[in-house]
């Protein structure tokens, strides 16, 4: 049986773009999906079938664990292909799909990109009559109408190591439910999926001075923290969907990281490495676990961290050890959407005293920001704007609040959710999917 874990190609459009020194270029806009908590599409270097190095590409981690686990866990012939990462077009796509006469097919999809991925799932089918579509990814909170769509064989929901070695082993035609994989079967699992022609094509740009290759890597899956737009902490590493239920919390161990990157790093010879967790820094001890593993690796390195989530002499641990910089997400400086719409558990006050420091110690901070929130006021974005101003951060990104399934967002009613008290979908809220293209309706009509 051939099995293909795939992140198919999604590009939107070509357009005319006239850039700084009176050049006038077509550029591509394309979407990123598997490996990004927040599905979008942007403009970039790339083209069909023509790589460029430098385009914000995410690895896509659970489809690379998972595509490793049924290697070792079923019989079958594994296959991965990662379309968004190498610019493949789609008659490319189709192409390979159609050589290799794969027997089943595993795609992860999200709110975004959905209405694209179903015409691409739909082609596959018309290529391989006989080939069993499964999907899973954020997306399967669709539940019943994606089985109902004659296409799609089975569905998956959350992270789905377990669960594709069911459907593999099984072929049966069902939504397969939950099934997470406890810290030890984590951390004695194998190493996700790199090789020769996928492994040095990823890159976050962010916290600026790292240096290509780029390792994209997590240490740790889920996050205690709901804040209101998150999707994997709501869908892919725990069920709650509406804030209420727990999440959990699983850390990789120090001799699993200092194993997985050392064997990766011989093979591919990377510079630098980028902890893409929800929240790298959860706890002094996991911090240190890490600081002293990088340090024995002799690698430049960053993370996702919040400004809370450890003391200042881990800080300085991370620093001493190789890290250049952090990125943050503070979301909003208005301190009444922090806890009351993205329901953030952040004080705001701290997180500026925190930025200092780790910009005073020699840390990069990148900072990210979300505008378009339900119950969020012109003023508030404005206030969030002076916030972003006065941390002096080295980097930053603003982007609209995309509404993705599953998450509390999109659970949102119009009686409001009780995490979330003044969060409501009211006239001045806007539904978007995509958050790049929301960030562009906003900034046409505020002055942020």
């Amino acid at each position: 049986m051939k099995v293909l874990f795939s992140n198919p190609p999604w590009w939107v459009s070509k357009q005319k773009y006239n850039l700084p020194g009176g050049v006038t270029k077509f550029l591509w806009t394309r979407g990123v999906r598997a490996g990004s908590r927040w599905p979008h599409t942007m403009v970039v270097k790339s083209s069909p079938d023509d790589y460029v190095f430098g385009d914000n590409i995410p690895y896509p981690f659970f489809l690379g664990y998972a595509a490793s686990y049924c290697k070792k866990h079923t019989s079958a012939d594994i296959y991965f292909r990662d379309s968004i990462g190498l610019s493949e077009s789609y008659e490319k796509f189709y192409d390979y799909i159609k050589e290799n006469k794969f027997d089943m097919i595993i795609v992860e999809s999200g709110t975004p990109s959905w209405d694209h991925d179903e015409k691409i799932l739909s082609q596959v089918k018309k290529i391989l009559p006989n080939i069993k579509v499964v999907v899973c990814g954020p997306i399967f909170t669709k539940g019943e109408e994606l089985l109902n769509n004659k296409d799609i064989f089975a569905v998956l929901k959350g992270e789905y190591e377990k669960n594709s070695v069911k459907v593999i082993n099984e072929q049966i035609s069902k939504i397969y439910e939950f099934d997470f994989l406890t810290k030890d079967e984590m951390n004695n699992s194998p190493f996700p999926y790199y090789d020769d022609l996928h492994a040095r094509i990823y890159w976050d740009g962010n916290p600026h001075g790292q240096i290509p290759p780029q390792a994209q890597v997590l240490s740790s899956r889920g996050c205690p923290y709901k804040c209101i737009f998150c999707v994997w902490p709501a869908t892919m590493t725990s069920d709650d969907p509406d804030g209420n239920n727990k999440r959990t919390v699983r850390q990789y161990s120090e001799d699993y990281m200092f194993n997985f990157l050392s064997e990766i790093h011989s093979k591919y010879n990377f510079n630098s490495v980028f902890f893409d967790d929800d929240t790298f820094n959860l706890g002094d001890k996991h911090v240190e676990n890490m600081s002293n593993m990088m340090k024995k690796l002799n690698l430049n390195w960053t993370a996702m961290c919040r400004s809370d989530g450890c003391s200042h002499e881990k800080w300085k641990l991370m620093k001493d050890s190789g890290c250049l910089g952090v990125k943050i997400g503070y979301e909003s400086g208005s301190q009444r959407v922090i806890d009351k719409i993205i329901n953030k558990s952040l004080d705001l006050e701290e997180a500026k005293k925190t930025t200092k420091y780790l910009l005073d110690i020699g840390l990069k901070v990148h900072g990210t920001f979300t505008y378009g929130l339900p119950g969020e006021t012109k003023t508030d974005m404005i206030t969030t704007r002076k916030y972003l101003e006065s941390l002096n951060l080295t980097s930053y990104q603003e982007s609209g609040t995309a509404e993705i399934e599953g998450t509390p967002l999109s659970n949102l009613n119009e009686s409001g959710l009780k995490k979330y008290p003044e969060g409501k979908k009211d006239i001045n809220y806007n539904a978007y999917q995509d958050g790049q293209l929301k960030i562009s309706e906003i900034k046409k009509s505020t002055s942020i």
